[in-house]
């Protein structure tokens, strides 16, 4: 029996150690890096990780115990600081305008950039490549530097100091990210899909909602979840155009939280983890589903 021949016999039977097949080894888990590697990656770990550390673990602190050892644990451990924060009115009523802002941009987000996304990936018109060349732009212009001529014309609409005052610029600013991203996941979907479901009767808005949505679902997941983080952590809008402070979101309320009690610093840093805790809960649940997505969106 040949060389040739024994390796097809082993390669149909399965087995992996065929003589002169390679295969076996491409099988076999690849060995750890180098260590330098992995030196870097904990360095830059630890650079993220360490001030979040810092700003929980000082919520369990007195002021005497910042002052007289900064970087040491907490001894004796006060909850009193959290405890106070989460039964005080005003830090859950801006929890809850933070989660109304957040919910409403995300549906908004993502679901004006999927319409917009699915006519851009699967229809042909004039001027096509210039409007996607337009939401591509806009990822270069950060809401920072349309803030002031973006505060006369949310004045004008008489939408200052109200949650969709914030709302509506967030929406817009978040479709250029979320039609980036859904194309590539709209453009990959077969055309003989969209050609049977027309045979079986089905219309274009029937195919969209039964055919597009799920099958650009991990898209559609990456850009709510996206949205609903940036809108959470959004504090330059808000700052302009929220006035009352029973309209305050969360980051808004930090720095007004940091104002009045700015001689207590163990107080100030729990209200800063209560609030940013939320946002990294949800990305750390669904951090795989953003990596998936952002792949998928490449693939495509």
């Amino acid at each position: 029996m040949s060389a040739t021949t024994a390796n097809a016999w082993f390669a149909a039977a399965g087995e992996p150690n065929a003589p002169g097949d390679r295969r076996g080894n491409r099988d076999k888990p690849d060995k750890w890096g180098s260590p330098f590697t992995y030196f870097v990656a904990l360095l830059f770990v630890a650079v993220c990780i360490a001030p979040v550390l810092y700003i929980v673990l000082g919520g369990f602190r007195t002021n005497s115990q910042i002052t007289t050892s900064p970087a040491a644990l907490p001894h004796p451990w006060v909850v009193s600081n959290y405890i106070n924060i989460l039964t005080s009115t005003t830090f859950w009523g801006e929890f809850a305008n933070s989660v109304i802002v957040g919910l409403v941009s995300t549906v908004g987000i993502v679901v004006l950039g999927l319409m917009v996304s699915f006519v851009l990936a699967r229809y042909d018109f004039k001027l096509k490549g210039a409007m996607y060349s337009l939401f591509a732009a806009g990822l270069m212009f950060p809401m920072v530097i349309a803030i002031t001529p973006l505060y006369i014309v949310i004045k004008d609409l008489g939408l200052v100091d109200s949650l969709f005052g914030v709302i509506i610029p967030q929406i817009a600013f978040g479709l250029p990210t979320t039609v980036i991203i859904l194309v590539p996941f709209l453009r990959a979907i077969p055309m003989e899909i969209e050609e049977a479901a027309a045979i079986d009767g089905a219309s274009r808005l029937g195919f969209f909602f039964r055919m597009v949505i799920p099958l650009s679902l991990p898209g559609v997941v990456t850009v709510g979840i996206l949205a609903f983080i940036g809108s959470w952590n959004n504090y330059v809008l808000p700052l302009y155009i929220l006035n009352s402070q029973a309209n305050f979101t969360l980051p808004l309320g930090v720095q007004a939280f940091s104002s009045q009690y700015s001689a207590d610093t163990a107080k100030i840093l729990a209200f800063t983890s209560l609030a940013m805790l939320p946002a990294l809960i949800f990305f750390s649940i669904f951090e795989k589903r953003i990596v998936g997505g952002l792949t998928g969106a490449v693939k495509g």
